[in-house]
């Protein structure tokens, strides 16, 4: 069975990291704006956050012998982010059975979401290059330890 939070069960355990950036010079264009492809790199400082959590960077997850590439993204921008603006990137893990589904949310100064997005990244054997039908056993023990339920 695919595990799947909805975000307003409160009763389900939600494993999230959040991460605080300013926009540098270079992530911005001529306007100061932050140029959309670089929101790339929040979302993954937000990952990495979230996968150190569980003791199971990607590090950790070559060590198993697995990578997880990101074969899905979506991103909705709500409004934007300025050079040497704070922002705050939170990921939410969502689904870890079959494929990670991470949540992203990028927040201003104030709390008012500028952007939205998710991730879906699947494990891959390294030995073999092959797809993993479902989340390997490296992935679901860390997950059970963090507390979250393991079908």
């Amino acid at each position: 069975m695919r595990r799947l939070i909805k975000s307003g069960d409160s009763a389900a355990k939600i494993l999230s990291a959040t991460v605080d950036i300013r926009p540098s010079y270079q992530d911005c264009d001529p306007a100061g704006v932050v140029w959309h492809g670089n929101y790339f790199h929040y979302f993954d400082a937000a990952r990495v956050a979230l996968l150190e959590q569980l003791d199971y960077g990607y590090r950790q997850m070559e060590e198993s012998g697995y990578l997880y590439p990101v074969i899905d993204t979506r991103v909705r921008y709500l409004g934007t982010a300025t050079y040497d603006q704070l922002i705050r990137v939170k990921a939410s893990l969502r689904e870890w059975e079959y494929r990670l589904k991470i949540d992203y949310e990028v927040l201003d100064a104030a709390g008012k979401c500028i952007t939205e997005a998710y991730t879906i990244q699947v494990a891959v054997e390294m030995a073999s290059s092959e797809l993993c039908i479902g989340s390997p056993e490296p992935l679901l023990s860390r997950i059970a330890r963090a507390g979250l339920p393991v079908d």
